[in-house]
């Protein structure tokens, strides 16, 4: 079936009429603007908002002020709120399966839904939600790349209001523990040569010079970690080109070492994992925890 719906539609789905059968599926991690407005109205395609206010200076979403802004059918999906781990003081937690499951059921999520998710900042919130869809399994799932910014600079149309599902999809969520870190595993890949740990936080923070966004935190890093700012993966508001990528990552072992990404509160650490993804690095492991679990006073090691 897939190789008729490709011969008839195209691998990106350019020439895409809404056929009734056709099953679309994304290209790649990362989507451009074009081919999601060239794909809107494929049935089994979803647009998720999975927008977060950011905490990161200097860093601005577009529907902080304004009228609000909305991608034609897209749903919400709030990771920091509904779609996260239930009776914890760490923020936006991955939730279990079960609890995945069913979030994912709601929004009207199915086994063969093709995934578009997007945030208003352009490339911080969004790759969250790509990679928790990849550690429950669902690998049909990209990130737009430059986000709503992107979409609004293509003057491509929009809506002032969130979609809601029609229906409970059917979306079955297989765990892959693989891509999930705890700071267990973290302390055991810092004793680790064959082991990165690459934190995406600015380097202000990373040598405590700067004071962290969440009070209450210690200044500084873990020790052996490696800083590799998220922004530095960005450019003009997308993510760098592959073989730029692949330039970065080679600077802290790749293709040779393992990476475990971490952050301040386990959301831009997720654009290191999305960056090694284009880059051809597919099992980068998040810290979730990250530096709001690290940086607790308490009994782990900060330097």
């Amino acid at each position: 079936m897939l190789a008729k719906i490709v011969q008839k539609y195209g691998t990106h789905g350019e020439n895409m009429t809404n056929p009734s059968d056709a099953k679309l599926v994304v290209p790649a991690s990362l989507v451009e603007v074009s081919w999601l407005a060239a794909n809107l109205g494929a049935p089994n395609l979803l647009v998720l908002d999975a927008s977060i206010p950011p905490v990161v200076p200097g860093l601005n979403s577009i529907n902080a002020e304004g009228p609000f802004k909305v991608i034609p059918g897209a749903r919400r999906f709030d990771y920091d709120k509904d779609v996260c781990k239930p009776d914890t003081s760490l923020p936006h937690m991955l939730p279990g399966p079960e609890l995945f499951q069913r979030k994912a059921r709601a929004l009207g999520v199915n086994a063969d839904s093709a995934v578009v998710v997007y945030d208003d900042s352009g490339m911080y919130a969004s790759p969250r939600a790509w990679w928790m869809f990849r550690a429950m399994g669902h690998d049909n799932v990209a990130v737009l790349s430059g986000g709503l910014p992107a979409w609004v600079a293509a003057d491509q149309p929009l809506t002032d209001s969130l979609a809601e599902a029609e229906a409970d999809g059917d979306f079955a969520a297989e765990f892959r523990p693989h891509l999930v870190s705890d700071y267990r595993m973290v302390l055991e890949a810092l004793a680790d040569d064959s082991c990165r740990v690459l934190d995406a936080r600015s380097p202000g923070r990373f040598k405590g010079v700067d004071p962290e966004p969440r009070p209450g935190l210690r200044g500084g890093h873990m020790p052996n970690a490696s800083n590799l700012p998220f922004v530095r993966l960005l450019e003009n508001g997308a993510m760098k080109p592959p073989e730029a990528l692949r330039d970065i990552f080679a600077e802290f072992g790749a293709p040779e070492c393992r990476f475990i990404s971490s952050c301040g509160s386990g959301i831009t650490a997720c654009v290191i994992a999305l960056a090694a993804h284009q880059a051809g690095l597919n099992d980068v492991s998040v810290y979730d925890g990250s530096w709001v679990e690290w940086g607790t006073p308490g009994h782990l090691p900060v330097v």
